[in-house]
């Protein structure tokens, strides 16, 4: 039961590492520095831990990846969407 809490913890935190990102991008609509490589590579990445939390049947493992990637998919929208915002918004000459 310890590790179980450790591990929901661990997850929890590394989850919460994606909130100041997702806030930020809300409030300015700009998620420029944003990779869309990393996001890719962290998706892919997660979704491989999913399927290892299966084999080894880790709640922790699984439910923070899933977690994890949905934070993960939710930023790629926002950069996408802020993205195509700016792009259809003409610039007004001077």
């Amino acid at each position: 039961m310890f590790w179980t809490i450790l591990g929901l913890t661990a997850g929890f935190i590394c989850i919460s590492s994606f909130i100041p990102q997702m806030l930020k991008g809300y409030r300015t609509k700009k998620l420029d520095d944003l990779s869309y490589l990393l996001m890719s590579f962290m998706g892919s990445g997660m979704l491989l831990w999913i399927l290892y939390g299966i084999h080894i049947g880790s709640i922790p493992v699984i439910l923070t990846n899933v977690m994890g990637v949905g934070c993960n998919t939710l930023l790629i929208f926002m950069k996408a969407s802020y993205s195509n915002q700016r792009r259809t918004i003409p610039k007004e000459r001077i």
